[in-house]
């Protein structure tokens, strides 16, 4: 039994990314489907799919490489509010990532986006995630 969700699914990308796999298959929830649905806007994973037809419930994800160093789009994901610690973030104190290259995840209540669609908003909420 999973106790973090999130950190799981960061994980399995992790490892995947490390091991060099093109393809990774992840259990799915609506958070999950949000947070690979705003890494595909981004350019961070190829494509995906949303396996809703049969149980398990599965998302595939296609992960992004370079063409010729083989290197990939992800360098780093970093958990950063989990359950036993919330990190909760107000509209003038959103995080930068790498001073703006990378992004970070924010659940808000106007739903999960990046720390760039919330600073235009002007909304805060709680940090889920650092990707770089």
């Amino acid at each position: 039994m999973v106790t973090d969700p999130i950190a799981d699914f960061l994980t399995r990308i992790r490892n995947a990314v490390m091991a060099k796999h093109r393809v990774v298959e992840i259990p799915s929830s609506k958070l999950k489907k949000e947070l690979t649905k705003i890494l595909f806007d981004k350019g961070y994973i190829l494509n995906y799919k949303f396996e809703d037809e049969a149980l398990p419930y599965t998302i595939k994800i296609a992960l992004k490489y370079h063409p010729i160093s083989k290197t990939s789009a992800i360098n780093k994901l970093n958990r950063v509010s989990s359950p036993g610690l919330r990190k909760y973030v107000g509209a003038d104190n959103l995080p930068r990532v790498m001073n703006g290259l990378g992004i970070a995840i924010l659940s808000t209540s106007h739903g999960v986006m990046t720390d760039k669609e919330a600073r235009t908003k002007n909304i805060g909420g709680e940090v889920l995630c650092y990707i770089s």
